[in-house]
C-alpha cells in the first residue's frame, strides 16, 4: 500500500516487517536514511543500489521530514 502523500513509499505487513519501503522494494526508508547519515552521497548510494532512483532518495527525505513534523512531546 502506498503511503498517502508519498507515492514512492509503500508499507506492506508481509514485507520488511511492515516498515516503510521504497517503491515496494525490500529497501527500507530507514536503511536509506542510515546510509545518508553515515556519509554516503546520493551518487554513491545510486551506484551501490542501481535499482534506486534519485527521486527515491528525495522521497525518503520528504517522508522522514513529514514524520518529524508530527512528533509531539506528551
Amino acid at each position: 500500500m502506498t503511503v498517502p502523500n508519498h507515492p514512492r513509499i509503500t508499507v506492506d505487513p508481509q514485507k520488511m516487517f511492515g516498515k516503510p519501503c521504497i517503491r515496494d522494494l525490500r529497501f527500507t526508508v530507514s536503511d536509506l536514511l542510515d546510509y545518508l547519515a553515515g556519509g554516503m552521497t546520493e551518487d554513491e548510494i545510486l551506484a551501490d543500489f542501481p535499482y534506486l532512483e534519485r527521486d527515491d532518495i528525495r522521497a525518503a527525505l520528504r517522508f522522514a521530514a513529514d514524520r518529524e513534523h508530527r512528533v509531539a512531546v506528551v
